[in-house]
């Protein structure tokens, strides 16, 4: 006989299950009943790990928070230099939608927009927390003389992220057609490009 998974790992098991689903049914066809049979367990057992559809999407996206938050910490730590993280931190969170492609769906999802006002919220705050990150290097920026001071950081941090959105949307439109990571190096640059103040040895 088989032993029980723990509790812990079990609710894991299915949320990881739910994200993969998600992709391949979409966010607003699936059910409990394709979760359960993914896993292996009866419906009744997944509304024992979740109460109710909501906290088993609410799992879900502390799921996508935990690898994304992980993605963030190591961009930071990746370089001393803003503009280095910056990249990472964009790259990386284009790197998360390839290996999580759900996201774009459940961004756009009736579950996320009208049937389950906390998974919005949550959604809502990691973006906040991206923009917060992206508005702070670009200030630093600013401040080592990398980037046009003429720009709000804020502006500059929410273009950034709407290219990252902007991409994934098309990626995902275009049934992934392209690389996205490749694709978001080279806009990502072009971007950058487009804030950046010259070098003064460049102009000599």
């Amino acid at each position: 006989m088989l032993s029980r998974k723990p509790a812990d790992e079990r609710k894991a098991e299915i949320a990881a299950a739910v994200l993969r689903l998600a992709d391949e049914l979409g966010p607003d066809r699936l059910t409990t009943q394709a979760v359960a049979d993914a896993v292996g367990l009866t419906q009744p057992a997944i509304f024992r790990h979740f109460r109710t559809k909501q906290d088993l999407w609410l799992a879900v996206t502390a799921l996508i928070s935990e690898r994304l938050k992980a993605t963030w910490a190591e961009a930071l730590a990746s370089s001393d230099d803003p503009g280095p993280r910056i990249e990472a931190l964009i790259l990386g969170q284009l790197r998360q939608i390839e290996a999580m492609p759900a996201i774009p769906s459940i961004l756009f999802s009736r579950e996320l927009q009208v049937e389950n006002d906390d998974l919005r919220r949550s959604v809502l705050a990691l973006m906040t927390q991206l923009v917060a990150m992206l508005t702070r290097e670009l200030a630093e920026g600013q401040k080592a003389g990398l980037f046009d001071p003429g720009l709000p950081p804020e502006d500059g941090a929410l273009l950034l992220v709407s290219l990252v959105q902007g991409l994934a949307m098309r990626w995902t439109l275009g049934q992934r057609g392209f690389a996205l990571v490749t694709e978001g190096r080279r806009l990502l640059d072009a971007q950058i490009r487009l804030i950046r103040l010259p070098n003064p040895e460049s102009l000599r």
